[in-house]
């Protein structure tokens, strides 16, 4: 009982994080970031602040124009810059990835050394907000609420007098649209052991040298 209540309470506190969270960013985000380091470090940080703006109250081509003609390029670079960081943002955000994670997965940008510092300070800087504005924001998939659980034991019935059967009823609460919806499983102490230990397993998987390079890499 004590050992099934203390692996519930783990997995219900996000003690045990199966993945470490790499962004993988399709060629076309690549080519739209690639002209960030064109510009200064204070230009980053202004593409910086109109993202989060965007992202707050919708584009606007006017601000495009704008920045398109004090660099003197075109709008559309400027627009591509500015939405290809807006995704960056996001994303890390949405995950809430770690400094780690974050430089990790823009090092296949190839940008120097401060052009990686600047972006990972945006990010620290901004993610919070951004989760918030992300949270406000209409979504069509169930996100976690609670967890509920339970440990039966059957410790006899008519054929047998003495038996021990252990069952955990779990009960996952999701939100999603406003309504709250249950999902009911059940399973044996012994199979949640060895989802742990299979859990624990690939969390040490992933963070070896050589499973960060194939992150790296993935196109």
């Amino acid at each position: 009982m004590c050992l099934v209540s203390e692996l519930l309470s783990c997995c219900c506190s996000g003690r045990y994080r199966l993945f470490r969270m790499l962004l993988v960013l399709s060629e076309d985000h690549k080519e739209h970031l690639s002209f960030l380091p064109k510009v200064d470090a204070a230009v980053v940080g202004e593409f910086g602040r109109i993202a989060l703006e965007f992202l707050r109250r919708g584009s606007s081509p006017k601000i495009y124009e704008g920045a398109a003609r004090k660099l003197c390029v075109p709008v559309e670079m400027v627009q591509h810059g500015v939405e290809g960081l807006m995704y960056l943002m996001t994303e890390s955000s949405k995950h809430m990835i770690s400094e780690v994670d974050f430089l990790d997965s823009v090092l296949v940008l190839g940008f120097g050394e401060d052009l990686n510092q600047t972006l990972l300070q945006l990010y620290l800087q901004h993610h919070s907000q951004i989760r918030s504005i992300l949270s406000q924001l209409p979504s069509s998939q169930p996100a976690y609420h609670n967890l509920e659980w339970r440990l039966d034991v059957q410790l006899a019935s008519r054929p047998i007098r003495q038996q021990v059967v252990p069952v955990v009823t779990l009960r996952l609460l999701l939100t999603g649209g406003g309504d709250l919806s249950r999902r009911v499983l059940q399973t044996d102490p012994s199979t949640l052991l060895h989802l742990i230990s299979t859990l624990e397993a690939a969390l040490a998987a992933i963070k070896t040298n050589h499973a960060r390079r194939i992150f790296r890499n993935i196109k």
